[in-house]
Order: C-alpha cells, then structure tokens, then sequence
C-alpha cells in the first residue's frame, strides 16, 4: 500500500468511525443508535427509537427517560388494534438478561410530548435513561430521516405472469 492510500484510509477511518459509533454502555447494558424522526413546525409530540441490549445475567428495567427538548418524555407501547392506533405509557420497560429490546417506529418508543422545538435532521438531542440495575447513562439521539424499505414489485393478478 502506498503512503498515499495508507494516509487517505486513515483519514477515511476517522470519518466513518465516529458515525458507526453511536452506541452506549451503562453496566451490562449496551444502547445501540438512538434516534428519532424530525418533526414539523406546530407538532408537538415526537418519538426516539434505540435497541438495548441486556449482556449480563440478570434481568434489568428501563424506569425512566427525559429529555429538556420536551415538556415529558415516557415510555410508550403502540399496538394496533383493527385499524385503530392504541398507544399507551408504561411505567418501565423489562429488559431480561441475555436478550435484545427495540424500541422502533410502530411498537415500542419513547415519547416526546410537548417538544419546545421542531426536531430538525442533523439536531442531536440528550437523553437520559434511568434504569433499576444499571443507573443512569445521557445517551445522544441524532434527528434523521429513517432509511426508505426497498420497493417491493406490485404483485400481479393470477394468472397473467409473464415468464
């Protein structure tokens, strides 16, 4: 490898490194790309997302979030009932050992009432989780624009595939 491409791999780690790198660990708990949606200008609720990973032996619990970016922060459940959105706050989230709790858009979230500001792509936010084992650890949520899912093609009416 010449010096050149040594250096320009070098400087390349240091770019993409700190990006792959959003993740947290308090005790045996490992917090994993915490993030959350931008909002628009007049709303006023808005939502993180993160995985935790419970790594130790015993079960732990999430007690608590908050955040100065918003009037309260809860945990929340969304589930679909039908075709009728029921969501509702918990008073902490279980985290059993050995395993992998996500928080994602349409399940599991944490909830931001009351923002005082629209969340805008690129904004970092603080957060601090409380949990009953582990303590408490600021993680930074970065505001962006989720991933789009890959198209999937429109299925076609039986009988007319073409092969």
């Amino acid at each position: 490898m010449s010096r050149f491409s040594a250096l320009l791999a070098t400087s390349l780690a240091a770019v993409v490194l700190p990006v792959a790198a959003h993740s947290y660990k308090v005790g045996d708990l490992h917090i994993g790309h915490p993030w959350a949606r931008p909002t628009v200008a007049g709303q006023t609720a808005g939502g993180a997302f993160l995985k935790i990973e419970n790594r130790g032996r015993a079960a732990d619990k999430l007690l608590s979030a908050r955040s100065d970016v918003a009037a309260s922060t809860e945990l929340h459940s969304m589930t679909m009932d039908g075709h009728v959105m029921r969501m509702r706050e918990m008073d902490e989230l279980p985290l059993p050992a050995g395993q992998t709790v996500e928080l994602k858009p349409g399940g599991l979230h944490i909830m931001f009432t009351g923002l005082k500001a629209p969340l805008k792509t690129g904004d970092r936010v603080p957060l601090i989780l409380k949990f009953e084992r582990a303590g408490e650890v600021t993680v930074e949520v970065k505001v962006e624009t989720p991933a789009a899912p890959a198209a999937t093609p429109a299925p076609t009416p039986a009988g007319h595939e073409h092969h």
